[in-house]
């Protein structure tokens, strides 16, 4: 065998790469996985894991030559200087926004994995159906029964923990023992639910393990998941699925491999291998397989697309239908409400719970019809200040010291995550006048949020005001803070699935229509967005997607 010809190739090593890898490798494919960044290796690469804040020269915090080099990372809580080399170099790697958009990307191997929020929701036929149900952009190819043997396949193996509650919106899943909710947690789940018949708050469906679990360790309750895990507690590629597709002998990992192109055969119509530019040398090489994984992350994905087989489709590849690229879709957050809990002050948590609470979509369900269409849930919790409270009264001296040796107020706070529509001219593009590093052509976004969102935000805010004033919590203030999309770093769309060819860049076994070969199995394949968090949902697509090649290969259909 040609030394740069592989069974498959896996493009990207973030969440859905590294489950292609895994399921690809132990169905006997020799595999290779190409990433565009640098290697991190587990528990060695992750530098800053055991410092403390005072082990930073500004205690975590941000400089202003990181706010200079960051115009993008430093729009939120992601510009620090704990993680900064788990973020993109932006000077090297630009966009456009034609409208502003929050692009917070990681470029390296384990890419977003290893920062990600680890929330693990379910879909359920509510979202499965909502696009046919409203007449919205084109209907789901599959529903909720086809993924759920695959949703229970990827918790399994990548270990969810929480609880199982019965609800429709949100199914059950294989779930470890969840983790504990706190007195003022427990006190206004109790209320809430006295309260309300369809609202209901539970503790947070997490990728961190909380028994041991194939090598892994269960969650120390460090909170400092995004430096990296050295006890592999929660889910990454380096944790968990990298492992497990080294192990079989399979896999050849190259990192700083920039996959330009998808080198596609006119006459096969499949696509043959990649074209590959080192990041570090700049040469280029070409390696060939039978079946290509695309999961470069969603923008990434629509890029590689877009710049391959343009002297056949001027688009590129998969854009026969006029949809690649379009339909972009995020989570509006930023919108909620927060307040004090009085009579909790003889309790306190012990440890860092890496995880808060999870309210699940109730609007638009269950009878409920607002002047919008889909819904919302809420992420949030409780928690007493600590040291970096303000004491308007003490500024200085032992006393303000004396009084910060003791715990603060207890406060509780509700997040809203609303469903952001598919609209087709929310879209992506490539701008060939601006370049990269390399001298590749960069993407332009052209994305906003619209009336729908709109209205469901005023919802979102007051919603979590009379939830919190219900549940017995004071000085409750709503807040809704203007967002870009991006921010929710929940990147959906611009290569949906479909029923049809001609409205769609997928088939329903995320098979490029244009070359069946070539599948994309990451935020890309969304053909709408819920209002869960989606990583569960691309980990059970990946999955699925790579059964069904492997069954295609062994009938050389493919």
């Amino acid at each position: 065998m040609d030394k740069n010809t592989y069974d498959a190739i896996v493009i990207g090593s973030g969440i859905t790469g590294g489950w292609a890898a895994k399921e690809l490798t132990e169905k006997g494919l020799k595999t290779i996985m190409l990433e565009r960044g640098r290697n991190i290796e587990h528990i060695k690469g992750y530098v800053n894991a055991n410092k403390n804040p005072w082990d930073f020269p500004h205690r975590g915090g941000k400089t202003q030559q990181m706010i200079a080099d960051y115009p993008v990372l430093k729009r939120d809580y992601t510009l620090n200087e704990s993680n900064l080399d788990l973020w993109v170099n932006e000077k090297e790697s630009p966009y456009v926004e034609i409208k502003p958009y929050d692009w917070f990307r990681g470029y390296h191997v384990g890419g977003r994995s290893l920062t990600w929020g680890r929330q693990s929701y379910r879909w359920s036929d509510y979202d499965f159906e909502a696009n046919a149900k409203d007449g919205i952009a084109v209907d789901w190819p599959i529903r909720y029964n086809e993924l759920a043997p695959w949703y229970s396949h990827v918790e399994k193996f990548a270990g969810i923990s929480g609880s199982k509650e019965g609800m429709p919106q949100l199914p059950d899943g294989d779930f470890m023992p969840p983790m504990d909710m706190n007195c003022v947690e427990k006190d206004v789940a109790a209320r809430l639910k006295k309260s309300y018949a369809h609202r209901r708050m539970v503790i947070g469906r997490t990728a961190n393990i909380t028994v041991g679990h194939h090598n892994r360790v269960a969650c120390q309750y460090r909170n400092k998941c995004w430096l990296g895990c050295p006890f592999g507690a929660y889910f990454s590629t380096q944790a968990a699925t990298l492992p497990a597709a080294v192990a079989t002998g399979n896999l050849t990992l190259r990192p700083f491999s920039i996959v330009t192109k998808i080198l596609y055969d006119k006459d096969t119509k499949r696509a043959k291998g990649v074209e590959v530019l080192d990041a570090e040398t700049n040469q280029t090489y070409e390696y060939f397989a039978k079946v290509v994984f695309l999961n470069a992350s969603t923008l990434n994905s629509a890029w590689l697309l877009m710049n391959s087989a343009t002297d056949i489709w001027p688009g590129g590849l998969g854009s026969s239908s006029g949809e690649l690229g379009h339909n972009l879709m995020d989570h509006h957050l930023k919108v909620g409400a927060h307040g004090d809990a009085d009579g909790f002050e003889d309790q306190y948590v012990y440890g860092r719970r890496a995880n808060g609470i999870y309210v699940p979509r109730y609007r638009n369900l269950f009878g409920d019809k607002r002047d919008y269409i889909r819904g919302f849930g809420y992420q949030g919790g409780a928690g007493r200040e600590g040291w970096s409270r303000e004491i308007p009264e003490m500024s200085i001296g032992g006393d303000f010291k004396d009084a910060l040796t003791e715990p603060g107020k207890w406060t509780m706070g509700l997040g809203g995550f609303g469903e952001t529509l598919p609209y087709h001219d929310n879209y992506a593009y490539l701008d060939k006048t601006k370049k990269d590093k390399w001298g590749l052509p960069v993407l332009a976004l052209d994305v906003h949020i619209r009336d729908n969102e709109k209205k469901m935000r005023i919802d979102m805010q007051q919603d979590a005001v009379e939830m919190l004033e219900k549940a017995g919590i004071k000085n409750v203030k709503g807040y809704d803070t203007d967002i870009a999309p991006g921010a929710g770093i929940h990147e959906m769309g611009a290569a949906r699935m479909g029923k049809d060819p001609k409205t769609s860049v997928l088939n329903k076994h995320n098979q490029v229509w244009d070359a069946p070969n070539v599948y994309v199995t990451d935020g890309a394949c969304m053909t709408s967005a819920a209002c869960q968090n989606p990583s569960l949902t691309y980990m059970a697509l990946t999955a699925r997607a790579v059964d069904h090649a492997v069954s295609e290969l062994k009938k050389q259909n493919l």
